[in-house]
């Protein structure tokens, strides 16, 4: 798994945030993989909090930080 430490918190798009959770995929594969995470009730629910919406394709820093906690179990 990702170290929190090797992720800038920035504004990512779907793909390069999806990228660095799963390089060896297609960007299309990664992207896919990183919206099944997003979807889960309780990251989902957080991340609407913050006004992200579905087929959102950039994600603010604060977005960021709540999908690599979630990730990193905080």
């Amino acid at each position: 798994m990702i170290n929190m430490q090797t992720i800038d918190i920035k504004v990512y798009s779907i793909q390069e945030l999806g990228l660095i959770y799963f390089p060896e995929n297609t960007p299309e594969s990664a992207s896919a993989h990183l919206r099944r995470w997003i979807n889960q009730p309780q990251l989902y629910e957080k991340l609407t909090a913050t006004g992200y919406r579905r087929g959102q394709k950039i994600l603010t820093p604060k977005q960021v930080r709540i999908i690599v906690d979630h990730v990193q179990g905080v």
